[in-house]
């Protein structure tokens, strides 16, 4: 959910990281995926899990522990908080409703939202439901002043308080836009909040409910939910830990009200759910052909050069080049204590899962590792 400018640039201003060159596999493809996933969790990280699909099926590859406190060791199944991942199934349930004529991505906030962004420069007559879910809409991402996500004391002072989505979109109304609506690309948090909201006042039913009824229910994602204000992880999981970057005590981050992300990035899944969706989505059975189009409709997103250069931001989608020719889709999630990252082949036949659980080292080598796993997945 913490994605790019205000989580990872913060982070590698002072270097650039390139996309990996696939190198020569050595052993069996499982040795080499068991490999990456080793190389992962030797940069820092507590535990991570990986899965790779492709037309000869699947393989799991685990390392660290799911649970310091017991030392249990991470499962393929174990589920985790997905984080930002949630906006792809978010942007999908706004352009199954476009595909229908109950809403158009034309339409403005103010159309489906009146006063409700508005003050201090910002105005929702001039946002349309497009820019909400490309990261064109210039509104100032809330999480940017959230006390919940910045440090120790603030996530244990906030961790279990309701957060309404109406007073999330205020935290960004107290600031003035970061651009005109259309002129730029930034990473906000605050335009698929609104895009929750908007999903609610199009079919009357929150937007929990409707990612469950028309994704989760009918994709049999059995270990994926869209939960409300349950603070825990139903099911075997895993934990999440992180010191907020004060290189203090690491604190366990499992048990959070997930209100605190809503729309933006609440949802828990696992790796074979997520691989079961990403293959639906790119596969063209949650989306008629001109709202896939549409989700697959980029622009450039300079700000995540720095991360994967030459990357391209959609609809709940972002497009990545890749070190053998080509590109993939993705959509990586960052929420305290855990970072979800994945990658799809234009046409869904392969896709790479990998979920990590702690902050990671301090300087790139675990961002470096997880994109050579993606990348030399997808390569291979």
């Amino acid at each position: 959910m913490k994605l790019t400018a205000t989580a990872l640039v913060a982070v590698i201003a002072a270097s650039v990281l390139t996309i990996p060159t696939a190198s020569a596999a050595t052993g069996t493809p499982q040795d080499s995926l068991r490999d990456r996933v080793n190389a992962v969790l030797e940069t820092g990280t507590v535990g991570a899990l990986a899965r790779s699909t492709g037309p000869r099926g699947s393989r799991s590859v685990t390392a660290g522990e799911t649970d310091t406190a017991t030392g249990a060791a991470v499962r393929p199944g174990d589920r985790f908080r997905i984080a930002s991942a949630s906006k792809t199934f978010v942007a999908t349930v706004v352009l199954q409703l476009a595909g229908e004529g109950r809403l158009s991505l034309d339409d403005t906030v103010e159309d489906w939202l009146p006063g409700v962004v508005s003050g201090n420069g910002n105005d929702g007559s001039r946002i349309t439901v497009r820019q909400l879910l490309q990261h064109t809409s210039g509104l100032f991402n809330y999480t940017a002043d959230f006390p919940v996500l910045a440090s120790v004391d603030g996530f244990e002072a906030g961790r279990y308080t309701t957060w309404t989505d109406e007073q999330l979109v205020e935290i960004a109304m107290r600031h003035r836009p970061d651009f005109e609506p259309g002129t730029k690309w930034s990473y906000s948090n605050t335009g698929y909040i609104v895009a929750g909201m908007i999903i609610k006042k199009v079919t009357g039913h929150s937007w929990q409910q409707e990612v469950t009824h028309r994704v989760i229910e009918p994709l049999h994602l059995r270990n994926t939910s869209a939960p409300t204000t349950e603070t825990r992880i139903r099911g075997r999981h895993m934990h999440g830990y992180s010191d907020f970057g004060d290189s203090g005590a690491t604190i366990d981050v499992t048990e959070v009200n997930p209100t605190a992300a809503g729309a933006a990035g609440a949802m828990i899944s696992t790796a074979a759910d997520l691989t079961r969706f990403y293959r639906a989505l790119l596969g063209g059975q949650l989306l008629r052909p001109a709202e896939l189009k549409a989700m697959r409709t980029t622009v450039p997103a300079p700000d995540l050069d720095v991360v994967w250069p030459g990357a391209a931001y959609g609809l709940g989608l972002l497009r990545i080049p890749l070190s053998c020719g080509g590109a993939y889709y993705s959509h990586p999630g960052d929420f305290p204590g855990y970072t979800t990252r994945n990658g799809v082949s234009t046409d869904g036949r392969r896709v790479v899962v990998l979920a990590v659980t702690g902050d990671g080292a301090a300087d790139l080598s675990t961002e470096h590792a997880q994109n050579e796993l993606i990348d030399s997945e997808l390569c291979a």
